[in-house]
C-alpha cells in the first residue's frame, strides 16, 4: 500500500511538473510577443491557451526518423536521459513546510550530482547522430555546462558554509528573520547568470546558434526526441528558478514576515513564475555572446569572484566564531 502511495507522489509530481513547462513556452511566446508588439499565440483556444497542448499532439503523433549511420539506440536513449534527469530534480524540491517527495539531509549534493549527469545526455545526442554539427553544438554545450557548474558548486559552497547544511528545508528556515538576498547579493547576481549558462538559455545560447551550427546537437531530432529534450531544456529552467528561490528569496517564506496569510506554496510559485519571467526578458532585450566571451565569463571573472567570496565568507565566520557547525 505504502508502495502505491508513493508511485500516486511521482505520478502528482510529474504531471504537476509537465503542466508548467507545457505553458512555460506559452507564456514565453506571449510575453515575447508582447515586448516585440505583436500578438503571439491566439488561434488555437481562448487566447491561444491550447496552443501547447496542441503542438505536444504534433510531436506525439510525427514520424521519427532515425539518420542513417547513427547508433540507433543511443540516438534514441539520449533524449529520455536528458528528460528523465530534468524530472529527477525535483524530488527534493519542498513546495512548503510539509510537502515534497522525499527529504535528504544532502539535498544540494543530489541536485548538484544531477546537473552533472545531464551532461551525458547531451554528448551521446551529439555524439550518436553522425552529425558533424550536432557533434560540435554537444561539445559547445558539454563545455559550457562544465565551466558554470564550477561556479555554482562555489555559489553554493558559500550558502552551505553559512547556513551549516546541505538540507534544502534548513536553507530556506534559516532566512526567516532576512532573505540571503541581502546578505548575499553579490551571489545571487553570480548564481542567476550562471544558471542562464547552466540551462543553455539566451544570451548563452551558443550551442544552438542557428548561424553556426543549425540548431546544435539537436539539429537531428525531430518528434518525441525533440519534445524530450525540450521537455527537459524548460524543466531545468524551472529547477534553477526553484533553486534560485530556495537560495535567496526564502522559498516558502513570505517577503520580511508580511502577508502571511497567503500559503507556503503560493509564494514558492510567485517566486518561480519571477524568474521564469527574467528568462524570458533576459531572450527578449540581451545580444547573444560570442563563444570565447562567454567561456572568459567564466573561468576569469565568475569562478575567480565565487572563490573569493567563499574565503571570505569562511573567513568572516571563523573570526567571529559563529559558524553554525
Amino acid at each position: 500500500m505504502s508502495f502505491l502511495i508513493f508511485l500516486i507522489q511521482i505520478l502528482v509530481v510529474i504531471i504537476s511538473l509537465l503542466i508548467p513547462v507545457a505553458y512555460f513556452t506559452l507564456a514565453e511566446r506571449k510575453i515575447l510577443g508582447a515586448i516585440q508588439r505583436r500578438r503571439g499565440p491566439n488561434v488555437i483556444g481562448v487566447y491561444g491557451l491550447l496552443q501547447p497542448l496542441s503542438d505536444g499532439f504534433k510531436l506525439l503523433v510525427k514520424e521519427t526518423i532515425l539518420p542513417s549511420n547513427s547508433n540507433k539506440y543511443l540516438f534514441i536513449a539520449s533524449p529520455m536521459i536528458t528528460f528523465f534527469l530534468s524530472l529527477m530534480s525535483w524530488v527534493i524540491i519542498p513546495y512548503n513546510e510539509y510537502s515534497f517527495l522525499a527529504e535528504m539531509n544532502i539535498g544540494i549534493i543530489y541536485l548538484f550530482a544531477i546537473s552533472s549527469l545531464s551532461i551525458y545526455g547531451i554528448i551521446m545526442a551529439g555524439w550518436s547522430s553522425n552529425s558533424k554539427y550536432a557533434f560540435l553544438g554537444a561539445l559547445r554545450s558539454t563545455s559550457q555546462m562544465v565551466s558554470y557548474e564550477v561556479s555554482i558548486g562555489f555559489v553554493l559552497l558559500t550558502i552551505v558554509v553559512s547556513v551549516g547544511s546541505y538540507d534544502l528545508s534548513s536553507i530556506i528556515n534559516s532566512q526567516k528573520e532576512i532573505w540571503n538576498l541581502f546578505t548575499f547579493f553579490p551571489l545571487f547576481i553570480l548564481f542567476f547568470i550562471s544558471a542562464l549558462a547552466e540551462t543553455n538559455r539566451h544570451p548563452f545560447d551558443l550551442p544552438e546558434a542557428e548561424a553556426e551550427l543549425v540548431s546544435g546537437y539537436n539539429v537531428e531530432y525531430g518528434a518525441m526526441g525533440f519534445a524530450l529534450f525540450s521537455l527537459g531544456e524548460y524543466a531545468n529552467m524551472l529547477t534553477m528558478s526553484a533553486l534560485c528561490s530556495i537560495l535567496f528569496f526564502g522559498g516558502w517564506l513570505p517577503p520580511l514576515n508580511i502577508l502571511g496569510f497567503i500559503c507556503g506554496s503560493a509564494w514558492f510559485g510567485i517566486k518561480i513564475c519571477f524568474f521564469v519571467f527574467l528568462y524570458v526578458l533576459a531572450r527578449a532585450i540581451l545580444p547573444r555572446y560570442r563563444y570565447d566571451q562567454l567561456m572568459d565569463l567564466g573561468w576569469k571573472h565568475f569562478l575567480p569572484l565565487s572563490v573569493c567570496y567563499l574565503v571570505l565568507t569562511s573567513t568572516l565566520m571563523i573570526s567571529f566564531n559563529c559558524l553554525p557547525f
